[in-house]
């Protein structure tokens, strides 16, 4: 059975401690929250309930300071009761300005997540979008030294992305443009995935009217469509904002977080987990499941192209963070990033 339900005495109290000690940074005393809280009682009746939501593990004290400051179950409290009506007007504004729709995929996504960093003034990720219908527009094969191929993608509307392959011969600059020609010809304007398929087909394909140069141009494009065995990758910015926030006792912390940012995985599978979720997920502590960030909050929504959820962005940061400024930032900048993909990337409906 869970705990019983707060008075709306030991709930007030409780929420004033937690605002205090994110607006302040310091263990909040009984009777700053007599003075605070805007009740009638006395330091007494405080500390009496102080011991109890103690006891009931929202809050502890610090040392031998005479304050008390939030766990992440008190700060937990603090969201589920949070009514938030952020300036959607002004914020929508401010995204618009910065969120550029003619970027790139990726650029577009660093974009997203430089704006969450300036916004919340914490770390912004934000997952590069998993586009499985992405139509083919365009691709070059440009030669390299040896056997080397440069393929050039154009994806969607706006999406260019570079990738080198290796072949089992060296071909000619026109061996390639007709190989090109030939792909253009024959997938351009199908989704990516259905183009895989088709690939797959044509080279269980044995027929004799299949000649060279086409089974070569269709053996080029599986290696340039290939789908990426690993997870979509991810951008960060503001890493500085946590390293200005952080205290001398956590600096191991952050450093392992850096280390995580760096070797993505953990991340990303926290992340994964919130692509199918509906609107903002958030993440206290202990509640991620990964001890590299028991010291700090995640908040996540996941952003859609048409109706499909296809990443997801969010902000790490301290638990101490002002949970009503920063979770409709996090709403927001998913709705206005998928209403973005979804001009550049229509799907059907």
């Amino acid at each position: 059975m869970g705990q019983p339900e707060l008075s709306e005495r030991a709930s007030i109290l409780l929420r004033t401690l937690v605002e205090q000690y994110i607006r302040e940074g310091q263990p909040v005393a009984s009777g700053a929250l007599v003075r605070r809280s805007g009740l009638s009682v006395s330091p007494a009746t405080v500390r009496n309930v102080m011991m109890d939501l103690e006891e009931r593990g929202y809050i502890t004290s610090p040392h031998t300071s005479a304050g008390r400051v939030p766990t992440a179950q008190g700060y937990r409290f603090l969201v589920n009761t949070l009514m938030v009506s952020p300036q959607v007007d002004q914020l929508g504004l401010d995204l618009r300005e910065y969120l550029n729709p003619d970027l790139p995929s990726r650029e577009l996504v660093r974009s997203a997540s430089e704006l969450l960093s300036q916004l919340t003034r914490q770390a912004g990720v934000v997952m590069l979008p998993r586009h499985d219908d992405t139509v083919l527009r365009h691709v070059e094969f440009l030669p390299l030294s040896g056997e080397r191929v440069l393929v050039i993608l154009v994806l969607g509307d706006h999406d260019v992305q570079n990738r080198i392959i290796h072949t089992r011969e060296v071909f000619s600059r026109e061996a390639l443009q007709q190989a090109a020609n030939y792909i253009n010809d024959t997938w351009a304007g199908q989704p990516l995935e259905q183009i895989r398929s088709g690939i797959v087909g044509a080279m269980a394909d044995d027929r004799a009217d299949i000649d060279r140069m086409m089974r070569k141009a269709i053996e080029m494009a599986g290696q340039a469509m290939t789908k990426p065995e690993t997870a979509p990758d991810y951008v960060v910015s503001g890493e500085a904002n946590l390293l200005e926030q952080a205290s001398a006792d956590n600096f191991d912390r952050l450093r392992d977080l850096f280390q995580a940012f760096q070797g993505k995985q953990d991340i990303l599978h926290l992340m994964d987990r919130c692509i199918e979720a509906r609107g903002v997920q958030i993440f206290i502590g202990e509640e991620s499941g990964y001890e590299v960030l028991d010291d700090y909050s995640v908040i996540t929504a996941p952003y859609q192209s048409g109706r499909h959820s296809v990443g997801v962005l969010g902000i790490i940061g301290p638990t101490r963070m002002a949970y009503d400024r920063v979770i409709p930032v996090v709403d927001l900048t998913a709705r206005m990033l998928g209403a973005i993909l979804s001009r550049n990337h229509p799907v059907d409906p």
